[in-house]
């Protein structure tokens, strides 16, 4: 079933349309070297293939799991002594090369002695040289939606030549959409379940929303728990609980938990995020974030679910503060546009003969010695304001209990002036 013309590919209207690059530079065979980054079943692959019928090349397909150096190395020789070949190198999961073999590309790129088509479901930002970056086109594939792939299934359906046509099995446009829906925007995933319920169901000559339901309980979310998948559902895991919507913190924690991620990368998570996001709103958000995070260790999935939930529950209903993260940076920019400031010499540890023969400690004032254990001894050679409270949830009281104490500092240092 996979399209050979450009007018058969299914959807990427942004990038396929009349209006659209891609096309314009195929029909008139001037593009270069292109990068087609997306998740699977998307149809980089099937893209490459029609652009390289299309245009008539002498293509060249490669696998970057199963080829190495020596045989890109003798590909693109032929292609130096064939020039007239217009030779298209197509390149699947391009980011497995490791950057000796994509800078081996560079040169031959360069001088127009072959055409990359590279297709990766890796960010190429990361995975791909800047350097050959440069020198291609990027275009990114979004999955397909529900109504594109039903579509599809219909004409795979029907289709008597390449399809599945000929076995004469018919099924309902609501069965068809409820294919789409569970293949999560990879055609390639709902073809072959497809193709799986029709060839179990000859008896019946239908198949059967009941057929669908038994399937879909033992599939498995689409979900790469090592490339983009893992950093954009985390991230959207901790901006969903940043942004106190316990819902949408819900969802993302278990479509990770569901697409087989580590429980205890997102219990490292909620750790973090306890103190960048809720911090000194609420104190305990640390120490459920840390127990979830030992729960994971102690009894393992499925039970430590419970454990997270609970902790991410708990963390996206906090009150929200980041004074202790600019804190942190108010601290690190403090060390690098002033220098380091000495210890002052009446808080410098003076437990040895020596140590006190020069001072040391001497001045010190024993906080515990004063009213309310405040001194209003100075504790920096240059006092600084770091940390400034946010009138949020617990924090709130924090801030009242700091400007006490600056006062009555204030007013201690005043008198002894005095």
């Amino acid at each position: 079933m996979r399209p050979e013309r450009l007018a058969e590919v299914v959807g990427h209207a942004s990038l396929l349309g009349p209006q659209a690059l891609l096309p314009r530079l195929i029909q008139s065979d001037q593009f270069g070297s292109l990068i087609f980054y997306g998740p699977p079943g998307c149809g980089k692959t099937t893209l490459a293939e029609v652009i390289a019928q299309e245009t008539q090349s002498k293509v060249v397909r490669v696998n970057a799991v199963l080829s190495g150096t020596p045989e890109l190395r003798e590909i693109l020789h032929r292609a130096r002594h064939h020039p007239q070949d217009k030779t298209l190198l197509i390149i699947d999961e391009i980011h497995r090369f490791n950057k000796a073999q994509q800078d081996l590309l560079l040169p031959d790129i360069e001088s127009g002695v072959v055409r990359l088509i590279g297709c990766t479901t890796h960010n190429p930002g990361i995975y791909v040289t800047p350097a050959l970056l440069s020198r291609s086109h990027l275009f990114r594939l979004d999955p397909l939606s529900t109504q594109e792939i039903a579509g599809f299934l219909q004409r795979a359906l029907t289709d008597k030549t390449v399809g599945l046509g000929a076995l004469g099995i018919g099924a309902s446009e609501q069965v068809l959409l409820q294919v789409a829906e569970m293949s999560s925007g990879d055609l390639r995933r709902a073809l072959n379940c497809l193709e799986t319920l029709v060839l179990s169901a000859p008896a019946l000559g239908q198949v059967t929303p009941e057929a669908v339901g038994s399937f879909a309980r033992e599939r498995r979310l689409r979900y790469d728990d090592g490339g983009d998948d893992h950093y954009d559902t985390a991230s959207a895991f901790i901006k969903s609980i940043r942004g106190s919507d316990p819902d949408a913190a819900l969802y993302w924690l278990f479509v990770m938990l569901e697409g087989g991620e580590d429980p205890r990368f997102i219990a490292r998570r909620l750790v973090i995020c306890a103190s960048e996001d809720i911090g000194l709103a609420d104190s305990r958000a640390l120490g459920l974030a840390t127990a979830a995070f030992q729960a994971c260790e102690f009894v393992g999935l499925p039970e430590c679910e419970y454990a997270l939930a609970h902790a991410t529950l708990f963390l996206a209903l906090s009150p929200k503060s980041n004074s202790t993260t600019l804190a942190i940076g108010a601290a690190k920019e403090a060390l690098q546009k002033a220098p380091r400031q000495e210890v002052p010499l009446h808080l410098k540890d003076s437990h040895t003969v020596l140590a006190k023969r020069l001072g040391q400690g001497k001045s010190y004032l024993y906080s515990h010695n004063y009213p309310q254990g405040i001194s209003g001894q100075d504790y920096l050679s240059k006092p600084l304001e770091l940390y400034h409270p946010l009138p949020h949830g617990a924090e709130a009281a924090l801030a009242e209990r700091l400007a006490q104490l600056r006062q009555l500092k204030a007013n201690l240092r005043k008198q002894a002036k005095e």
